[in-house]
């Protein structure tokens, strides 16, 4: 049970990738509070676990009983991810979060990224989605599951502190260094939802 701990821990870890999850987070909420950051995302990491533990539960059952293939997820999910790389790139989220902070002392409310695209498809993406389903079914039984779950759970865990922690980061290096990581970010991000897409597609029709 150590080595299939072991195994999906490092399935998890590579897979959701908090290191690379954080400074992401960072750069898509600076015009939030410290509050609003550390309720947004603990908010992310319970629904994230949440999506994931249903499919760990029915994935299976729901998907045949849809008619859809984990392909799809990783087509779906690479494109919503691709979305976001542009924006983040070309800096179109800089130039709405400085119409926000214009805003801020009419209204609290701050655009909330911890469902989309933090929980779903980030966190509880494509990838992940896959590799619990593949675990779970691969290793029957009440206690493996447990082991499976345990393993998620602690990746989850380091996620969230990943995430509480790259704000303070980003602002220590400065407006101009956040500028720069979040382009490279945007281009590592953009390269991340080619390849979804593309192991959608080759998953699909590279058989035929």
């Amino acid at each position: 049970m150590f080595e299939l701990f072991i195994s999906a821990f490092v399935t998890f870890f590579v897979v959701i990738d908090p290191p690379g999850c954080a400074p992401i987070y960072a750069s898509m909420t600076t015009a939030a509070s410290t509050r609003q950051r550390r309720s947004m995302a603990i908010r992310a990491i319970i629904i994230a676990a949440l999506i994931l533990l249903v499919f760990a539960l029915f994935g299976e059952a729901l998907l045949a009983a849809l008619h859809i293939e984990l392909d799809s997820f990783r087509i779906a999910g690479g494109i919503m991810l691709f979305i976001i790389a542009l924006e983040m790139v070309f800096e179109k989220r800089t130039q709405r979060r400085e119409d926000r902070a214009q805003k801020v002392n009419d209204t609290p409310e701050i655009e909330d990224v911890s469902v989309f695209p933090m929980a779903m498809p980030m966190i509880a993406g494509p990838g992940s989605i896959a590799s619990l389903m593949l675990l779970v079914s691969q290793n029957q039984g009440t206690e493996s599951a447990f082991v499976i779950l345990g393993a998620l759970g602690l990746v989850l865990m380091l996620t969230l502190i990943g995430l509480l922690a790259a704000g303070p980061l980003m602002r220590l290096l400065g407006p101009q260094a956040e500028a720069v990581i979040t382009r490279l970010l945007g281009v590592l991000l953009a390269a991340l939802a080619a390849q979804f897409v593309i192991d959608g597609l080759n998953g699909s029709f590279g058989a035929n």
